[in-house]
């Protein structure tokens, strides 16, 4: 059975309301998410970071990139706390404010999270077992980070929109990899790009 908000534990379910509260609170003070989306976290953000969580490896450390409101990472992290107990998170943003809201999460939800503030092609490899990034940047741009930082037989998963298929054909020009498109269950209009066996050409 695939994992959803429908099917956690209580005790998952409460901290991921807890988290969307959060995010209600900080977005107030910095721009979290978009004003349009202040009034969907649940829908339009948590949900789909479950999903995301869902069609990952289910151990390995998780490093999240442009990490922003904590979609998916917190989110993944909140799941792994029941799950996965001792999987840990690694959770890269270059704005400051945003990484002070990230560790203010994670130290209230007691999560297993070590958040970075830099820019993540600066820091060195760390080897992860998965990588995500949500509205980050191109495919093409994405793989350069995951050549630096996932380990061998590492997944990378990166929801995109209508366009993903233009940007595959742009990053296929630079690398070669597995893919498998996942349509997203939250959004008609999105897929999941589930990433393996990364080279350069």
């Amino acid at each position: 059975m695939s994992l959803s908000v429908d099917n956690v534990s209580r005790e998952t379910l409460v901290r991921l309301r807890e988290f969307e509260a959060l995010v209600q609170k900080w977005t107030k003070k910095i721009n979290l998410v978009s004003r349009n989306d202040a009034e969907q976290i649940w829908e339009r953000h948590i949900v789909d970071s479950v999903q995301i969580y869902d069609l990952a490896p289910k151990d390995g450390l998780w490093l999240d990139i442009g990490s922003g409101g904590g979609f998916p990472g917190i989110v993944a992290a909140i799941i792994a706390k029941e799950v996965s107990p001792e999987r840990s998170f690694v959770l890269v943003d270059s704005d400051q404010r945003k990484c002070a809201f990230l560790r203010t999460a994670a130290r209230e939800l007691s999560l297993n999270v070590k958040v970075i503030s830099d820019r993540v092609e600066k820091i060195e490899p760390l080897n992860a077992a998965v990588m995500s990034a949500r509205a980050l940047g191109d495919l093409d741009s994405l793989l350069g980070y995951v050549e630096r930082h996932l380990e061998v037989g590492g997944t990378a998963l990166f929801p995109k929109g209508i366009s993903w298929k233009n940007e595959h054909a742009i990053a296929q020009e630079h690398w070669s990899y597995e893919i498998e498109a996942i349509k997203s269950e939250t959004n008609s209009d999105a897929t999941i790009l589930k990433i393996k066996e990364l080279t350069s050409v």
